[in-house]
């Protein structure tokens, strides 16, 4: 038998949850009205291990953002724990904010909420009443609801041609993109590691890399960029969105999100550790720099640069970066299908409510930075897309009644 149930989100992490906050504090009705379903069965353990593995000591944005409704509530938790707010703009410690979590968690009761399984797909049904989605879960369960949230963060790894272009066969660990390397489980020592790319997580990594005994190159196509935050604070109010939304073009705003983002950058307090890792001989910065060919010869790597060098080293990491692609977004190939819309190189137009126009299937995350901007994928836009999927979830007129049935998680 098919389960139904209103309102289902695909994702545990800290869009999901920040959602689930905002929809309980508008209407408590709602709770056993809606599933979300991540297959690691809690919330937030794709954070949690991203940050673990990548050993990153604090977050990059202030304490004010976070999943709880009241911006305060962070900040109010961390009373006790002053040191674990760092300057500049009291940026919450990693153990701080996984524990603050967990505290949201509980006084909103989420504990029992998701669902260890992995959505498979989702296609939409019509219904004689009203249009509905099918939902096909890992382990062979379908469940028909009525709307959907995607909030599974959709990023797709950035792999560089070079990569393709390797034909011989080399050890997996000796090539891999940052979301895979988990620096707890590595032994470097006397290694050399090659680092592509100029975002924080490269950073963090050549940092870890470092301290376990590893020479490391950091290669970056353009110069390194510093900056506090990914994208200016004006981001996040009317100062620099009110030109945004005011802008009806679409590939005008996604220029302003590009511009706004402007690749990769890492914090001054980044910057300034992988300085002193020069000075003492550990690492070396090359900018303006691309690898152009990679051969694995036996034990180690050989690459071949843009500024016409040769390098060989032990280990290449990419830290490349995700991108956002709605058409290579496999949980939205039927709705595509079924209800082809407007895409600006792979970001959907969404309407206000950041629901796919002709159904209801809302999007959080960088799938909607056309209708949120630049900060979009941030904690920062979490909240900011709650103000808009939110009412369109909760007003009287779209409210159900139907009380949802259990799904038995495998």
């Amino acid at each position: 038998m098919t389960k139904k149930i209103d309102l289902a989100i695909v994702g545990a992490g800290p869009h999901a949850l920040t959602l689930t906050t905002h929809l309980l504090q508008k209407r408590q009705s709602i709770r056993g009205k809606f599933l979300v379903f991540d297959p690691s069965g809690g919330w937030m353990s794709g954070w949690n291990q991203q940050f673990a593995a990548l050993e990153i000591p604090h977050l990059r944005s202030p304490a004010v953002h976070h999943p709880d409704p009241n911006h305060f509530a962070l900040r109010k938790f961390a009373e006790s724990r002053p040191d674990e707010l760092f300057a500049p703009y009291d940026l919450p410690g990693t153990q701080l904010f996984e524990d603050f979590c967990q505290d949201v968690i509980r006084v909103w009761q989420l504990q029992e909420l998701v669902t260890p399984l992995a959505v498979k797909s989702i296609e939409p049904i019509s219904h004689h009443l009203r249009p509905q989605f099918r939902l096909s879960l890992q382990d062979g369960q379908e469940v028909t609801v009525r709307r959907v949230v995607l909030a599974n963060g959709s990023a797709q790894r950035q792999i560089p041609d070079w990569v393709k272009e390797i034909h011989t066969a080399y050890p997996q660990d000796r090539l891999c993109h940052s979301q895979t390397i988990d620096l707890r489980k590595l032994q470097l020592m006397g290694k050399r590691v090659l680092i592509v790319g100029g975002g924080l997580t490269s950073g963090h990594l050549a940092v870890g890399a470092i301290a376990r005994g590893a020479k490391v190159q950091l290669m970056i196509r353009r110069q390194l960029s510093e900056k506090l935050f990914d994208a200016e604070p004006g981001w996040l109010g009317p100062k620099y969105l009110k030109d945004f939304f005011a802008q009806s073009d679409w590939e005008q705003r996604l220029t302003m999100i590009q511009q706004a983002r402007n690749g990769g950058s890492m914090t001054p307090a980044i910057a300034t550790q992988l300085r002193r890792q020069v000075r003492s001989g550990n690492m070396k910065i090359d900018e303006n720099c691309q690898i152009l060919k990679a051969q694995w010869l036996d034990e180690n790597w050989r690459v071949e640069c843009s500024d016409g060098s040769q390098n060989e080293c032990d280990y290449i990491w990419l830290s490349t970066g995700t991108k956002f692609d709605v058409t290579t977004e496999p949980l939205l190939k039927d709705v595509l299908a079924a209800h082809p819309i407007p895409i600006v190189k792979g970001l959907p137009v969404l309407d206000s409510c950041l629901r796919w126009p002709g159904c209801e299937l809302f999007i959080m995350g960088g799938l909607a930075a056309l209708q949120v901007g630049p900060t979009a994928r941030n904690l920062s836009g979490a909240r900011m897309a709650c103000e808009k999927i939110v009412p369109a979830i909760v007003k009287p007129s779209v409210a159900f009644s139907r009380s949802a049935t259990g799904i038995k998680a495998s």
